[in-house]
């Protein structure tokens, strides 16, 4: 997950975000908003499935 992370920071910073400038800080809020919504939707479509699943095969509380 490190691996992840790393590939979302600017490239050729420092680790410490105080250093960074304010459009390599807005570029890296960006791309975790890209993030953020990409797993969302990978959330929002694995709960159709699930939602399918458990009202074919009766599952649920």
């Amino acid at each position: 997950m490190d691996d992840e992370l790393d590939r979302l920071k600017p490239s050729g910073l420092p680790a410490d975000m105080q250093r960074w400038n304010i459009e390599d800080l807005e570029s890296y809020v960006a791309a975790m908003q890209a993030e953020i919504s990409h797993v969302k939707t990978l959330i929002d479509e694995k709960t159709k499935v699930q939602s399918a699943a458990n009202a074919l095969f009766g599952g649920g509380n």
